[in-house]
């Protein structure tokens, strides 16, 4: 009998993606469907009826019907969350991770908990899943006959025909206590939350059930394939990258900038910026955060350029202003500071004059930000020792991916195929072999390795340094 494939999806904003590979790492098949929600305002709601009929759909698009699947996970967005029946039948619409209706009670959820939450290394932030339920609270939707249920739990539901338990990655930012393993009891008794709402949770990688033939028969999967708990985008992503040791750390540059690691202990940043997540092997953690600025940058200030043409003339600029890329309003990672608006040359974030003069100050200016990111998790505790695996779309420009790595001053990979969906795939293999780490040595493959031009890192350092002191001066770091 051939080896297994390993089935990852991954629930995103836009789109559901499937994704199966062998254990050699080679994608046998691919699909996705796009995904479509409703912004209103602070509001972003999406169909979870749609989350699972979708899935299905992607799923069957992979034709492995005859084919031996070893087990399928699901990621999914962190903080997206429903109100179900204890059937699992949707009651209300998801509310999606950046859905911040609730935001006037995420003091309420960080004043109740403050003590864990400090704990635990973080704060409550407005669009975070407690202040969602207690805004369901608020609008008295908490009957006994209600659940509370994270994205990709209503997948595996269907998947194996029951209700299923959700993994404590995407619980985090519901409250709970990682540390401990369980709902953080008093915390929730004081804010009216009835324990029973709450589902039961389970470590990440741990089997769920198995494929039912009904959901075998819309998916294409074996019946009784073992259905995996899986993990937030953001640690799938940390999968697909192969950073899975201590030290080894994932930089996402997508629409933001989002890093995350791996470390023996519990890091603790009293700024909040940082939270952690727990390793779904050993006794490890995820530290990490995402900043509200990255990729993004360039696409809403460059919409039309042609940015090969723009990266090349770039790359011949050497006087570079000094640029905080931030297109919006508001700082979370690797500072928090409501107040932060972005700047270009000691004025406003806005392209006069030479575009490639502005493109390059842009992609330096989040350069800075990942080097500053790595200073903060180092202070908070966390080993940064390396290396650093680069993914997220903005990693297919290689001039930025260099001036990154000579930025940092440390070795960069770059791995072939660095979606959330491979991730859950290398969670699904890792589960059912018991190695997680020898699992993602098999699936994950690097295409390109970048050194660090060690002279110019010295040279790049004294610029640096500058941009952190603009920081500082604005009240927004504190060196």
């Amino acid at each position: 009998m051939s080896d297994p494939l390993w089935v990852g999806v991954d629930l995103g904003t836009q789109s559901v993606r499937a994704l199966a590979v062998d254990w050699d790492g080679r994608t046998v098949a691919a699909a996705s469907r796009p995904l479509r929600g409703t912004r209103s305002g602070t509001r972003h709601e999406q169909d979870p009826l749609a989350w699972w009929s979708l899935t299905a759909e992607a799923l069957a698009a992979l034709d492995l019907r005859g084919r031996e699947v070893g087990a399928v996970a699901v990621c999914a967005t962190s903080g997206t969350v429903l109100l179900t029946d204890r059937d699992g039948t949707p009651r209300t619409p998801g509310l999606m991770y950046d859905d911040a209706r609730a935001g006037a009670l995420a003091g309420q959820a960080q004043d109740a908990g403050a003590e864990l939450w400090g704990r635990l290394g973080y704060r409550m932030q407005p669009a975070w899943a407690l202040p969602k339920l207690l805004w369901w609270r608020d609008k008295g939707l908490l009957g006994p006959d209600v659940r509370l249920a994270h994205q990709p739990d209503v997948v595996a539901a269907r998947l194996v025909g029951h209700p299923v338990a959700s993994d404590a990655s995407h619980a985090l930012k519901t409250g709970y206590d990682l540390i401990e393993d369980s709902w953080p009891a008093d915390v929730l008794a004081g804010l009216g939350i009835a324990q029973g709402v709450l589902p039961p949770v389970v470590r990440p990688g741990t089997v769920l059930g198995v494929v039912s033939a009904v959901a075998a028969e819309v998916t294409g999967l074996p019946a009784g394939t073992p259905v995996v708990a899986g993990m937030t985008d953001g640690c799938a992503a940390q999968l697909a990258a192969g950073a899975l040791e201590v030290g080894e750390w994932n930089s996402v540059l997508g629409t933001t900038l989002a890093l995350k690691g791996v470390s023996a202990s519990l890091p603790h940043d009293p700024t909040g910026a940082v939270y952690s997540h727990r390793a779904p092997h050993g006794d490890l953690w995820l530290p990490g955060g995402a900043s509200s600025t990255g990729a993004g940058a360039v696409r809403a200030l460059f919409p039309d350029a042609d940015l090969a043409a723009l990266t090349a003339a770039a790359a011949r600029v050497e006087d570079v202003p000094l640029c905080y890329p931030l297109v919006g309003h508001g700082e979370r990672f690797p500072f928090v500071a409501t107040e932060a608006r972005g700047f270009y040359d000691g004025g406003p974030l806005v392209v006069t004059g030479d575009a490639a003069r502005v493109f390059a100050a842009v992609c330096t200016g989040v350069a800075h930000l990942e080097r500053l990111s790595f200073e903060l998790l180092a202070a908070a505790g966390a080993d940064v020792g390396g290396p650093v695996t680069f993914t997220g779309g903005g990693a297919r420009n290689e001039w930025w991916n260099q001036l990154r790595c000579d930025v940092l001053g440390v070795p960069v990979r770059l791995p072939a195929n660095p979606e959330p969906a491979l991730g859950m795939a290398v969670l699904a293999a890792g589960a059912l072999s018991g190695d997680i780490p020898g699992a993602a040595k098999r699936l994950v493959r690097v295409r390109r390795t970048l050194a660090p031009d060690l002279a110019r890192h010295a040279a790049l350092t004294p610029a640096y340094r500058a941009f952190v002191a603009v920081l500082a001066d604005r009240g927004w770091w504190k060196e």
